[in-house]
């Protein structure tokens, strides 16, 4: 069985929900203290053992290009300062994974990023996050996906739980629990609300897919937006072959909203030393003022 070394990263999208800031800087270049999130993606993605990483682009996201490639200048600057660390740690950003970037060709839509890599992917398993979905976890959420595709040779989505207003906000799964993390998916009802929801758990960006998505995707008639879905494919593929979920242990932050990006800010600030006591005595002084 081939093993999942490649990873695709749609980044392509306008980000429209952080504007101004996103009409000149991507979304995926905004800070989560002092990294972009998208490197925390790609950090996620190598840690699962990840070698390639196919990055869908488009003229406006040169910023993503040009952080992951070799900063020579910079580089130069750093080792006359005599900055090791900052050296040692610049390098490492375009050392960690082979880069590959595609230009977005074709219609808007999350599944059109993925048809973009099928000459890169070629007839081997791989892995898709979104630019801006972040799990932190023990174990790399790709990596539990990974497992549960091991196990049964078919695509797996992440699924997460949710309470009543998640179901307003996400695809919700209906399935079977075969194991405690896994769910054998019979479809998924696209943001349904309490009442009418089959369960409480969630279908999030991350998946394992296999490479006859893409014939599906070439297949799949435009949807919502007159955009290509890439779930609509993945609905289409269910009709041929079994597709499971892996119920991810971890804590899920929506780096497109404000409100997850903050939240994120928060609380990885809190993880480290430099940040954390002073977050803690600001924090503590702002509730004592209320």
């Amino acid at each position: 069985m081939k093993r999942v070394t490649k990873v695709v990263i749609p980044v392509a999208g306008f980000g429209t929900r952080f504007l101004p800031i996103t009409k000149t800087q991507p979304k995926e270049m905004l800070p989560i203290i002092d990294k972009p999130t998208i490197q925390y993606i790609v950090e996620e993605a190598v840690a699962s053992g990840i070698k390639t990483v196919i990055l869908v682009t488009s003229q406006n996201k040169r910023a993503v290009e040009d952080y992951f490639d070799h900063s020579l200048d910079l580089e130069k600057h750093l080792e006359e300062r005599r900055e090791i660390a900052f050296l040692d740690q610049i390098r490492k950003i375009s050392e960690m994974a082979d880069f590959i970037y595609i230009r977005q060709k074709g219609p808007y839509g999350n599944g059109t990023p993925v048809l973009n890599a099928e000459s890169v992917i070629g007839d081997e398993p791989f892995a898709v996050i979104w630019g801006d979905d972040l799990v932190q976890s023990d174990e790399p959420r790709l990596k539990q996906l990974m497992k549960v595709y091991e196990r049964y040779k078919s695509p797996v989505l992440t699924a997460y739980p949710v309470d009543d207003e998640g179901t307003k906000k996400y695809g919700i799964i209906n399935g079977e629990k075969i194991e405690e993390n896994v769910i054998k998916v019979k479809n998924i009802l696209e943001k349904p609300g309490p009442t009418k929801a089959p369960s409480r758990i969630a279908t999030l960006g991350g998946y394992i897919l296999t490479p006859d998505i893409f014939d599906v995707l070439r297949k799949t008639a435009l949807g919502k937006g007159n955009e290509l879905w890439l779930v609509d494919a993945i609905f289409s593929l269910a009709k041929k072959r079994p597709i499971y979920a892996s119920l991810i242990k971890g804590k899920y932050y929506d780096l497109g909203s404000k409100t997850g990006w903050l939240k994120a800010n928060i609380d990885y600030a809190l993880k480290y030393k430099e940040t954390a006591t002073f977050l803690r005595d600001y924090l503590g002084g702002l509730v004592n003022e209320l």
